[in-house]
């Protein structure tokens, strides 16, 4: 069942002694804003999570298969497709012929059909192997911390080392130094936002919308590790517009959910040092909301 309504939610999640999104250009600490020291999780990091979550439970069966993932080799993707649709005789010819027309349309539509993530989040697909572009329903902002973050390094030290050279060259000590990052506490939050028009364009259903909202709530429970410490979804609130295109302005609707840290706390280490005022009063008319958690 296609959707009739357009969606805006908030999301909130929290980390403990862990590095909720480290930054590869910055050694791995955890990402900041330079300017406000506030802790950054970027939407790339958050869909990973939902792809993994979606992946996880639904087996990566189709209409459920995932086309991002980890060692995933694209082109081979979207020649699945040109052989479903009966066009695989196009895979040997010149690829200019497959930049557009018909067969691009139904390989596109043969990848919406059968990828969960390229129907949620859209994808280009135009590269090597034609399958065209989708503009995907469900956008997510980079998610930022309500206060500024301090980054800890930890020195960490394993009682091995990887070759025969390395442990001669300890007398057989075989000690290896490492460090690692890790966040004290930090609560965060991303805004999302769901299209009905564009959701129609990718067939993205009511059922893919009740899973996307599941796997937002589950999402930390299955990707735990060491260097993530403890995170966990701690709200989750969908302002649901009676309408296609909308009701009311999403960063009206966001301001409703106000954060801040209770006057009595210094140094936030858990999510009870914090209010959450969720105004539902006098909402707009056409939008209600939705507490999935919190």
């Amino acid at each position: 069942m296609s959707l009739t309504n357009r969606y805006d939610f908030v999301l909130l999640f929290d980390v403990k002694d862990g590095n909720p999104n480290g930054d590869p250009d910055a050694g791995n600490l955890p990402r900041v804003d330079a300017e406000t020291g506030k802790g950054l999780v970027t939407d790339v990091s958050l869909k990973r999570k939902v792809r993994n979550y979606v992946g996880l439970v639904k087996e990566e069966q189709p209409p459920y298969e995932i086309y991002v993932k980890e060692k995933a080799i694209l082109n081979q993707q979207h020649e699945r497709a040109y052989v479903a649709i009966g066009a695989e005789e196009l895979l040997k010819g010149d690829s200019k012929k497959r930049k557009g027309g018909d067969k691009v349309n139904e390989a596109r539509d043969w990848m919406c059909q059968n990828f969960y993530d390229v129907r949620t989040f859209g994808a280009v697909m135009s590269t090597g192997v034609n399958c065209g572009q989708v503009r995907g329903p469900v956008q997510l902002t980079f998610a930022r911390s309500i206060d500024p973050i301090f980054a800890q390094e930890h020195s960490i030290t394993r009682m091995a080392v990887a070759t025969e050279a390395a442990a001669e060259k300890q007398d057989g000590d075989n000690r290896t130094m490492g460090r690692k990052h890790t966040v004290p506490y930090g609560l965060y939050v991303a805004h999302g936002f769901v299209s009905a028009p564009l959701a129609g364009q990718t067939g993205f259903s009511e059922n893919d919308l009740e899973l996307l909202w599941e796997a937002l709530e589950n999402m930390f429970e299955h990707d735990r590790s060491a260097a993530r410490g403890e995170m966990a979804t701690r709200g989750l609130y969908i302002f649901r517009h009676d309408s296609k295109l909308g009701n009311a302005h999403a960063h009206d609707l966001f301001e409703r959910i106000a954060l801040a840290r209770k006057p009595d706390v210094t140094v936030p280490r858990a999510f009870t040092d914090y209010d959450v005022n969720v105004n539902a009063d006098d909402l707009p008319q056409g939008v209600g909301l939705i507490r999935r958690v919190g």
